[in-house]
């Protein structure tokens, strides 16, 4: 597997938040994941179908996908028609823009590291406008494109490509992430992102490449190599120990709103401790008061085939029938036809309440509070 640069853009958000923590990852090594390995399918069948739509000659790469599935199929569709109402309506203003997929953007003359890149899922430039597009398979994290500093990093390395041809003024950011049924947009204009460069970017990435600054725990911790046995975290997650747990009823309003903010995070660092600690049980460290043991498990058919088999000569039927899902049956009965047949018969209920930061897009639900002031 290719080792990540130093100074990567995927990573930007961790080390500009802090720096230090770009040179401690260097001394892990990368663990692929199944989750990173379905997003890398899934931008590969992403490419394909953008490259397609806009008439190129390419390779259905789907019988190489080791995590092909339904869902990604319908994700990957999703995107390209976002990506291809994108195109249409640049078109509306340039008859001819620049489409690129996968594209590589090299930034590194803003962080002073050459090799300093990252490949653009999507890039569509035209006359004064630039389009920087990025596919988010993941569920976990809802991403916001609001100055997001990895679309800001690739629209530089557009930016440095691309300004003197078509002279870029606006610059559009895009996240795409249909798993989380979020479509993020942030606009900008140029000199705001030059600015974002010079006064941001670069002073962090030389602190970076230094080794230098202050260790700083927060949202960037999740994706970073050093984030279970990091000391810093541990310091920030531990600070909630100060609250007697024990005693819930005892906490005020105001307490609980501080604690809130902190609780994900909480949960996130215990979860990774106790990981770490698994694995290092598991290569013979002795964690006094613990011990490994064997978890629970289920019974399982040793041959499903054989199994079916036995029970139908026996006079019994070994299936149960099961209604599709609304994603397969529309497969199998094709949009318009499942839209003919069963559009009147489908709902989407309301969804579970969830707390969340004031932050989060989502409109506010009414609460009986809200519902008392009413009357």
């Amino acid at each position: 597997m290719a080792k990540h640069s130093l100074l990567s853009a995927s990573a930007s958000q961790r080390w500009i938040a802090c720096p230090p923590s770009a040179r401690l990852c260097e001394e892990y090594a990368d663990k692929p994941s199944e989750y990173a390995q379905a997003g890398t399918d899934c931008h590969e069948l992403c490419a394909y179908k953008v490259e397609k739509a806009l008439g190129w000659k390419v390779r259905n790469p789907t019988k190489q996908l080791s995590f092909y599935d339904e869902e990604m199929d319908e994700c990957s569709d999703g995107y390209r028609d976002f990506v291809m109402e994108c195109v249409a309506k640049v078109k509306e203003s340039c008859d001819d823009p620049l489409v690129l997929v996968e594209q590589r953007l090299d930034y590194s003359r803003y962080v002073g590291i050459e090799g300093s890149f990252g490949t653009g899922d999507c890039v569509i430039v035209a006359d004064g406008m630039l389009y920087v597009i990025d596919y988010k398979h993941g569920l976990g994290v809802l991403v916001s494109a609001e100055k997001n500093s990895q679309l800001c990093c690739y629209a530089l390395g557009a930016v440095d490509l691309f300004d003197g041809i078509y002279n870029i003024e606006r610059i559009t950011l895009v996240i795409y992430q249909p798993r989380r049924a979020n479509i993020s947009l942030y606009k900008m204009e140029k000199n705001e992102l030059l600015t974002w460069a010079n006064d941001t970017l670069a002073p962090a990435a030389k602190l970076a490449q230094e080794g230098k600054g202050e260790f700083k725990a927060g949202d960037h911790c999740q994706f970073c190599k050093a984030k279970t046995n990091c000391r810093k975290r541990a310091e920030y997650n531990l600070e909630l120990a100060k609250y007697d747990f024990e005693m819930p009823a005892t906490l005020d309003d105001s307490e609980i709103a501080a604690i809130l903010p902190r609780i994900d995070d909480l949960a996130s660092w215990a979860s990774d401790v106790k990981d770490y600690a698994l694995q290092k049980a598991l290569s013979g460290t002795k964690f006094d008061g613990f011990k490994v043991v064997e978890g629970r498990s289920n019974r399982k058919y040793t041959d499903e085939d054989t199994v079916a088999k036995t029970v139908q000569n026996a006079g019994f039927d070994p299936y149960e029938q099961k209604l599709l899902g609304i994603t397969a049956m529309s497969q199998t009965l094709g949009k318009k036809k499942f839209e003919e047949l069963l559009g009147g018969l489908i709902y989407k209920p309301a969804g579970k309440p969830v707390l969340v930061p004031e932050s989060d897009k989502r409109p506010a639900m009414n609460t009986a509070a809200d519902d008392f002031k009413e009357n």
